[in-house]
């Protein structure tokens, strides 16, 4: 792989779930070369069926930022850092990255709706998400006979991927499962907001935020406008709630690609300075743009009745304390 302006999604393709599983499988075996992935893979299947309105007892995913591909997304995230921090000598236990990257695979499942909920879609779940992906996973390992004991570190993992969850109240089994849910709380952020298309995803985002009504936005470009503000905010949460965790990143990619850069912090980037080039161009009234992501940002611009403040930095306690962007 040559440096430069390599971009994540030439790694993967990102859209085909068995293509990102089988890098799973690849990072996972390059840490342990027997490893057994029965538990795993039929995890995976049963999740895809989820999502797929195929699962006994469940509609198909009718959100579209919350969807497979996002769990995809951080499953994959999951397991590249996982792969970095071995990289760097962290050793763990084969089943307790089984249960990270079982974590991760349902990390989101509580946006999926049951056959008797048919009022709007699962966005209408967001601000309880989590507390709903917890009963479905307890549900999930009761059925397929995992112990109690699995469930409760699982689902400590879980609760990392709150916003507003103080890692420190969590009562972690041991300081592994503490790094492990660390990584997916931020696999989870990372996954979704180095996506290529994640700028164009917040519209649909947006819409989740309505129906969930979720506060602290007044429409989508309000939305746009703030991310660079949530950017801000994940990378303190990212440094200080969550270990800084997200370092390992850069030594997966070194290791794997022989690339010594940190894709996913170079992606999230990219979108912060495109929306300030953007709104910044809009603000000196001069919008001719002419990228698929301008065209967006263009109609959005239109959409809104009042021009608004030109970017700014916004506290994110403005969006709410329990915001659940993620």
């Amino acid at each position: 792989m040559k440096p430069g302006n390599t971009q994540i999604s030439e790694m993967v393709n990102m859209e085909e779930s068995e293509e990102v599983m089988q890098e799973v499988h690849l990072l996972v075996s390059l840490m342990f070369s027997d490893f057994s992935f029965a538990r795993l893979d039929n995890t995976f299947g049963d999740i895809v069926r989820l999502f797929e309105g195929k699962y006994p007892g469940y509609r198909a995913c009718n959100t579209q930022f919350h969807d497979l591909r996002h769990s995809t997304d951080a499953l994959l995230a999951m397991a590249r850092l996982i792969h970095g921090a071995w990289v760097c000598g962290k050793r763990f236990r084969r089943k307790n990255v089984e249960l990270g990257l079982v974590s991760a695979l349902m990390h989101d499942t509580g946006y999926i709706q049951t056959v008797h909920e048919l009022t709007g879609t699962g966005a209408r779940y967001t601000l309880v998400h989590i507390r709903r992906s917890i009963e479905f996973m307890e549900k999930y390992f009761d059925e397929h006979g995992n112990s109690k004991e699995d469930f409760y570190l699982c689902s400590n993992h879980l609760r990392c991927t709150g916003l507003d969850t103080r890692i420190t109240e969590i009562h972690f089994h041991s300081p592994e499962h503490e790094l492990l849910g660390k990584m997916l709380g931020t696999a989870d952020l990372l996954g979704q907001m180095a996506d290529q298309t994640y700028l164009e995803k917040l519209r649909f985002l947006f819409d989740e935020f309505q129906e969930g009504k979720v506060p602290g936005f007044t429409d989508r470009l309000d939305m746009l406008e703030k991310t660079p503000a949530f950017h801000a905010f994940t990378l303190s949460r990212m440094e200080t709630e969550l270990g800084g965790v997200h370092r390992y990143m850069r030594h997966h990619f070194r290791s794997r690609w022989r690339l010594d850069r940190n894709l996913y912090a170079d992606a999230i980037e990219g979108h912060v300075h495109y929306l300030q080039h953007a709104f910044a161009i809009y603000n000196a009234r001069s919008c001719n743009m002419g990228s698929e992501r301008s065209v967006i940002l263009e109609k959005l611009i239109k959409e809104r009745r009042n021009t608004g403040p030109a970017i700014r930095d916004i506290p994110f306690s403005c969006l709410g304390a329990s915001s659940p962007r993620g």
